[in-house]
């Protein structure tokens, strides 16, 4: 009997067209979840204000004290969500060492919500405070903001690590070819002289990195990357008329000159790689770094979430939800 298989093509393009939907479905339920903790902050803060603006002497008598202190009918739910949270925000790094949540996704999803979860998870433990931080939880409210802090610098610098599809490390001889090929198309192209993507394209070389100290390479990293919007509506601005100029606010949004926008992608292409040739030792560097001191803070979070349960579990009704 004669066997059927599809043809490679058409296999290649079922595979497309399912990660197109996975990834649909991933930022529709990233959407939900960063609007659902938005809504949830905003109500806090608005039904809040009058409450968290008060002394700390006149709180026990505003009729909102019973719901809003951390042991309030709402500062014991956001208590249980916090920890509910958490949970979730530790399986990111369990999913190294585990098959099963290993299979589940891929790591760049995982890391979408880790980071999202990342942001609001302090900031709805700060409300169930009700901006009180003192004692052990004090201790671990401020634990908890600097593996906050520092995972936002991890991120930043795990960002600058290039990578491909596959979120497999790019090598130095990978980023060079690459640069090598971009700037073969830059010449080509007849838009800019050379000058007029200069200012884009220079970035201190490699070996005047390693000199630098790691603070110093991380300042320079900001500012370059804070500049380089900057730099591209320049660019914008020189070959765009008036109008469009206006239409682009300043040359800070693309513009429908499709030839424009090409070459305006290659250059900030060009520009991001030799960013990351020049800072590859940097950033491999400063993101070790991060994890000998991100890891032992996180543990000694967790330590400190657990002594201040413990504590508030042994004061018996204080914690029950009414």
């Amino acid at each position: 009997m004669a066997t059927l298989t599809a043809a490679p093509g058409a296999v290649r393009a079922g595979t497309r067209a399912r990660t197109a939907k996975g990834e649909t479905v991933h930022r529709l339920l990233l959407g939900v979840a960063a609007c659902a903790a938005a809504a949830l902050l905003l109500f806090l803060a608005v039904r809040g204000f009058p409450y968290y603006t008060l002394s700390l002497e006149d709180r026990p008598f505003s009729p909102l004290h019973t719901q809003l202190r951390s042991s309030g009918s709402i500062g014991l739910r956001l208590a249980f969500l916090s920890l509910a949270m958490f949970g979730f925000l530790f399986l990111y790094p369990l999913r190294k060492r585990s098959k099963w949540l290993s299979s589940i996704g891929s790591t760049r999803r995982w890391l979408n919500f880790h980071i999202l979860l990342g942001m609001s998870t302090p900031l709805v433990v700060t409300f169930h405070t009700s901006f009180r931080t003192h004692g052990i939880a004090g201790l671990a409210y401020w634990t908890m903001m600097i593996v906050a802090l520092s995972g936002v610098v991890g991120r930043y610098v795990y960002a600058k690590i290039p990578r491909n599809r596959t979120a497999a490390e790019l090598s130095m001889a990978e980023l060079e070819a690459e640069a090598a090929s971009l700037a073969a198309n830059l010449r080509e192209q007849a838009l800019f002289r050379e000058e007029d993507l200069a200012p884009l394209l220079a970035v201190p070389s490699p070996e005047a990195v390693r000199r630098m100290n790691p603070l110093t390479a991380l300042c320079i990293m900001l500012r370059m990357d804070l500049a380089r919007p900057l730099l591209v509506g320049r660019l914008r601005r020189h070959a765009l008329g008036g109008s469009e100029r206006i239409a682009t606010l300043g040359g800070l949004l693309a513009s429908h000159n499709s030839g424009l926008e090409t070459v305006v992608s290659v250059v900030r292409r060009q520009s991001r790689l030799r960013f990351s040739i020049a800072f590859l030792h940097t950033t491999e560097t400063v993101f070790h770094l991060w994890h000998a001191v991100h890891r032992p803070f996180s543990i000694s979070f967790v330590f400190l979430l657990a002594v201040h349960i413990a504590v508030a579990l042994s004061m018996g009704g204080a914690w029950r939800i009414h």
